[in-house]
């Protein structure tokens, strides 16, 4: 079986860091090295087509940063080049992540006629006191206004992210914001938790939070709402109408292979020769577009890493993935972790079905009690 690729490029600069922001990103100085940077992205991609072994795209995610920084024209020269290196599937995914303060009416359109036919909008919130809180440059109107925008620019498939448990936010503030959210119709939400990870501001600063209990009262109210609205969860923070789930992230999920080009980006490949790989990006911009013949680093991944980064992504989704996934896309016989699904099961985390990888709702409530299971000694 044909393991599925996809393909991510990361645009790193953003206008502004975020307090709790963990990803590589880099505060815009002056002008974006556009030309530059897509050349980078272009050499470095050449640079991957035997790892491709012939297959597809299937998918391609531009992260950051704010990938909407980035003009259409810029966005559509790396599109279609790396359409001539890597031929992209005919119905290919493909997603850029827009932040609401970043995209002016017009450029949505422009990022359509570049061959973008899904967009991923950082809303976060719709309350003007809730954003100010996360450091976001945009306002409750900008985000309606980019909302609007897309629409008028043809997009019919886009996701919005959404964060709950923020500082000093109630249960009715965070069903109200969620509610709103859902009244523009988006065919996928992301709706996640805000937490406070390490080499942030506001982890070194950090702000008061909902407390346990009103955080679980938030998240049963959400997926509630979410259901009431014909949004299906999928994985762990992710709703979607039905048709509309991310294939990009589901072939993460489902531990499918992927390039990755940019500064900071971490591909995961199976190899011809029966390895499995990890290969990452110089971090910062400059050394990025710098590298030439040293574009990444190499990591093989052991016999231990391929069964907990397997079971980390597979078991986060709702309905898992069946068994045979585990040994088609490892390289691994199942039988070597038989003993860890018997005792998974025995603790009631993990359904009894052989013929599927799928967490029970306990094993979903409490994921990390699941995953630990399968780390090493």
């Amino acid at each position: 079986m044909d393991i599925p690729l996809s393909l991510y490029v990361h645009i790193p600069w953003c206008v502004r860091k975020c307090p709790y922001c963990d990803f590589n990103s880099h505060e815009q100085k002056g002008e974006l090295p556009e030309r530059a940077y897509v050349d980078a992205l272009l050499a470095d991609l050449r640079g991957d087509v035997e790892a491709a072994g012939g297959r597809p795209i299937r998918s391609v995610f531009f992260g950051g940063g704010t990938p909407s920084l980035f003009s259409p024209a810029a966005i559509g020269r790396f599109l279609q080049q790396a359409d001539r290196l890597l031929p992209f599937a005919a119905d290919a995914e493909i997603t850029l992540e827009a932040n609401p303060g970043t995209v002016e009416a017009g450029r949505f359109s422009g990022y359509r006629a570049a061959g973008v036919n899904r967009l991923s909008m950082g809303i976060q919130s719709l309350d003007d006191a809730k954003l100010a809180a996360l450091g976001r440059i945009h306002g409750r109107a900008e985000a309606l206004a980019a909302v609007q925008a897309a629409h008028r620019a043809g997009f019919d498939n886009f996701n919005l992210d959404l964060m709950y448990a923020l500082p000093g936010q109630s249960l009715a503030q965070a069903e109200a914001d969620l509610r709103e959210l859902l009244s523009l119709q988006p065919p996928h939400v992301s709706w996640y938790q805000l937490t406070l990870e390490p080499n942030t501001l506001f982890h070194r600063h950090p702000p008061t939070l909902p407390d346990e209990e009103s955080i679980g009262e938030i998240m049963d109210m959400g997926l509630a709402v979410l259901a009431e609205h014909g949004y299906r969860q999928y994985e762990v923070s992710a709703h979607a109408q039905p048709g509309r789930q991310s294939r990009h992230n589901l072939n993460y999920w489902e531990f499918g292979d992927y390039l990755a080009v940019g500064a900071g980006a971490h591909a995961k490949l199976s190899l011809g020769d029966g390895r499995i790989v990890r290969r990452s990006r110089a971090r910062h911009p400059q050394a990025y577009m710098e590298a030439g013949a040293e574009r990444y680093s190499e990591r093989l991944l052991t016999s231990q890493d391929l069964v907990i980064e397997f079971m980390l992504n597979a078991l986060r989704l709702i309905h898992g993935v069946p068994a045979y996934y585990f040994e088609a896309r490892t390289g691994l016989s199942v039988a070597t972790i038989l003993p860890l699904l018997d005792k998974a099961r025995q603790r009631g985390l993990l359904q009894a079905d052989p013929a599927r990888l799928q967490a029970t709702s306990l094993g979903q409530r409490f994921l990390n009690d699941l995953l630990a299971i399968f780390e090493p000694d």
